[in-house]
């Protein structure tokens, strides 16, 4: 771990931390989550992801962290010491709650009062909270049983918490779902003003609750044209409705309220790093990307649990599952991160960086250009409307034919 930091910035990093459980799985989840573990083994992952922080500090030395997310799973399912505990590792890390933005997800049903007040007084900034759909119907449909009843009442939870910043999260594609249903759930999301919504489409992962039922559609969610043109249908309806309520589009799924404060230091993901904390967490550096091991099917996800407490504390001495960056692959790594913004690429940035122009690095953004889903401007790269709603095909269209060999060798677990 000292080799993989030596020589990286440290000024203005990305400090994540990952709490693998939740009180269900969701039937369209494929995160790294297991449902209702024993209380054991709830503390006995605390305890380790705490050892874990601790060499994993001394490996990188001083450093700052200019944004924090503790996520999951479902962090709000542990109980409110537990959380506390949590707050506290991540000042002992480094990571300077209540001065720098931090995020925390939680949940409908784990969004109670003394939870959220633990967030609040440990100075979170930003609670994002999956609601996916506030039509109970859907959201059973989905796997995920909930009464909007016990929605609202932790929207108003979180609100009465004073907490700066609410996202809210919907997703559109869900079984049964219809444009008036849609339209009903962004009117009620929007009814509670949240700083940051995000539109997610409806994809059947592999090995999920969803793909075990909906056996007709493929992993990709690629297999039904009628599906897709519905899902982009409702897409374009739920972009153009959060649009005239006043928000400005950040990126396919990410929208934020015009007026909402943007304080803090700045984080740049194209150059900036990230720390992981946790069995399931992700990190970066300039040229490594690294985690522990990572499934989706809650056999394996147990295992890797498992293999993870018994560890000794020099194991969190290395990188053990990465993949290392080239400069070609750095160079993709950059455009797929700024491309899939709205505000898009800026060329100067990326001559700057990379000492050639982007256009010349990747010609495929002439072929965006000519389908008429990019404008190649002098100062300014963009997707339009019709390339932004394509993003989910453009990014894989992107990938490198290594990234995409591995994709496809990857054995799924």
């Amino acid at each position: 771990m000292r080799d993989v930091w030596a020589g990286q910035r440290r000024d203005a990093l990305f400090l994540y931390l990952h709490v693998p459980f939740c009180e269900l799985r969701c039937g369209f989840c494929n995160l790294f989550t297991r449902s209702h573990p024993p209380a054991a083994q709830v503390r006995g992952y605390l305890g380790q992801v705490a050892r874990q922080a601790d060499r994993v500090r001394d490996a990188i030395g001083t450093a700052d962290y200019a944004r924090i997310a503790v996520g999951g799973g479902t962090p709000t399912y542990l109980e409110p010491a537990e959380l506390a505990g949590i707050f506290d590792l991540l000042a002992g890390f480094g990571g300077r709650t209540g001065t720098v933005p931090t995020s925390v997800e939680t949940s409908p049903a784990t969004a109670t009062a003394d939870r959220i007040g633990v967030l609040a007084e440990r100075g979170t900034t930003r609670v994002s909270i999956g609601v996916q759909s506030f039509l109970d119907t859907e959201a059973r449909a989905a796997g995920r049983p909930q009464r909007r009843t016990d929605v609202e009442a932790a929207l108003a939870t979180i609100r009465a918490a004073g907490i700066p910043e609410l996202n809210l999260d919907l997703i559109y594609g869900l079984p049964g779902q219809t444009a008036r249903t849609w339209a009903e759930s962004l009117d009620a999301a929007l009814r509670w003003r949240p700083e940051e919504i995000f539109l997610y489409p409806l994809y059947v992962r592999p090995l999920t609750g969803l793909d075990r039922r909906l056996s007709t559609v493929d992993g990709a969610g690629a297999a039904d044209p009628e599906w897709d043109a519905q899902r982009l249908a409702l897409y374009r309806q739920g972009r153009d409705t959060l649009r005239a309520a006043g928000y400005r589009q950040l990126s396919l799924r990410h929208f934020r309220r015009a007026g909402a404060s943007e304080d803090g230091p700045d984080y740049d993901c194209q150059d900036d790093g990230m720390v992981g904390l946790g069995c399931g967490a992700r990190s970066y550096t300039t040229d490594l990307h690294y985690s522990f091991d990572y499934a989706v099917g809650i056999r394996h996800v147990r295992t890797i649990i498992d293999d993870y407490l018994r560890r000794p504390a020099d194991d969190f001495d290395v990188a053990e599952v990465g993949f290392r960056l080239d400069p070609t692959e750095q160079r993709r790594r950059w455009l797929l991160q700024t491309l899939l913004r709205a505000d898009g690429i800026d060329p100067a940035a990326y001559a700057d960086r990379f000492g050639t122009p982007v256009v010349d690095d990747f010609p495929q953004l002439r072929s965006l250009a000519d389908r008429g889903w990019a404008r190649l401007d002098p100062d300014r790269i963009v997707l339009t409307d019709a390339g932004l709603e394509r993003s989910d095909a453009i990014g894989p269209w992107l990938v490198s034919a290594p990234v995409r060999r591995a994709m496809t060798e990857y054995r799924r677990r």
